[in-house]
């Protein structure tokens, strides 16, 4: 039997083999179900629409608590609000390792309640304890329902040719975060204090919640935004890939329109990883109708987040295509997160050396 020996999230290609045509009772109350480039599904009940998405509570000791459970919550808060809907229910599976304290744990669920009461995310049930064989980062699993009327939700399906790509902060927004966050010290050494400290600073904007709330106020599907995606595992490549996979489109991308915060190729470059195919959390990309596009991006920036039209969808004879340099090559999907291996690594390297 083959073995299965990649790190992350599974391929494209092992979500179609595998999951996709297993996917228990058909039920005509869901409209959007699991795909590639869709972070929520979408059941639609009456006049209300409910999207669901589900992550693992990622929990890093190492982040410091107060930052660990910012994160954790984030992470599922930016997949929900992709959807286009305020999200409102969180359902929550905590299996703890043994060693977490009362006090730990505390400052953890203290955190995680203050972001809900900031997001209006009531939790509604769950489960909790503290079991052998529990091991950070993964400590359980969560799902958070948004709520709103039928025609208020976004999705691929919506996405037409000539719609722009909008992309918020740019690449490899996670990758850098933590990597600022957990390996300072070489990092300070390499760049300076001043480099450091504003690389650590990137770790809070690995969230799209005010993105796409902000996107989706400006209007909806012939309106405005038709569809949003958060560019976790895989990148921006990897984002705007499955996007236009699931919207059965072509793109047309351009690198050098994509905007990039500071710092972040100075440390994807001294890890070894390709910024546009690594992990970034806290990069929603965008799709928009042109008419609207340009106030998009006024009014993200009006808020201080970084975006810039990089690009639009197209036909799907019309594949997807990446300028480079005014070079066009074919956008593949990077099958691979470069960041987990530099990151491991890093951590490797970090125990040898104290």
């Amino acid at each position: 039997m083959e073995r299965m020996t990649e790190i992350g999230k599974f391929s494209p290609e092992m979500f179609e083999r595998f999951i996709l045509p297993k996917l228990g009772a058909k039920d005509e109350a869901v409209t959007v179900g699991p795909k590639n480039g869709i972070d929520c599904g979408i059941v639609e009940l009456g006049e209300y629409a409910l999207s669901f998405t589900t992550d693992p509570v990622f929990i890093v000791p190492e982040y410091g608590w107060e930052r660990a459970a910012w994160f954790a919550l984030h992470i599922i808060a930016s997949d929900s609000v992709t959807s286009g809907l305020r999200p409102r229910f969180l359902s929550i599976d905590l299996n703890l390792p043994m060693t977490m304290t009362e006090q730990q744990f505390e400052i953890m669920w203290d955190t995680i309640h203050s972001e809900c009461l900031k997001l209006g995310i009531a939790v509604v049930t769950g489960h909790t304890g503290r079991y052998q064989n529990c091991d950070y980062p993964m400590v359980g699993g969560a799902t958070l329902v948004g709520v709103g009327e039928r025609h208020q939700y976004v999705t691929p399906a919506f996405i037409s040719p000539g719609d722009d790509i909008i992309i918020t902060k740019g690449p490899a927004i996670e990758a850098t975060g933590i990597l600022a966050t957990m390996f300072p010290e070489p990092i300070e050494q390499e760049f300076g204090t001043h480099f450091a400290r504003k690389a650590g600073q990137i770790f809070y904007k690995m969230s799209v919640v005010q993105d796409a709330l902000t996107a989706v106020s400006l209007g909806v599907r012939a309106d405005g935004i038709t569809a949003m995606h958060d560019a976790t595992e895989y990148g921006v490549w990897g984002g705007i890939y499955e996007m236009a996979q699931a919207a059965g489109l072509g793109t047309r991308v351009y690198k050098n329109r994509i905007v990039v915060e500071e710092c972040v190729l100075e440390i994807c470059s001294y890890f070894g990883i390709d910024p546009y195919s690594s992990i970034s959390e806290g990069t929603l990309i965008i799709a928009c109708k042109k008419h609207k596009s340009s106030a998009v991006v006024t009014e993200l920036r009006r808020k201080g987040i970084k975006c810039s039209i990089a690009g639009e969808f197209t036909s799907p004879e019309q594949g997807l295509v990446l300028v480079d340099d005014g070079r066009e090559v074919a956008l593949q999907h990077p099958g691979v997160d470069p960041f987990w291996k530099a990151f491991y690594q890093a951590l490797e390297y970090k125990a040898n050396i104290t």
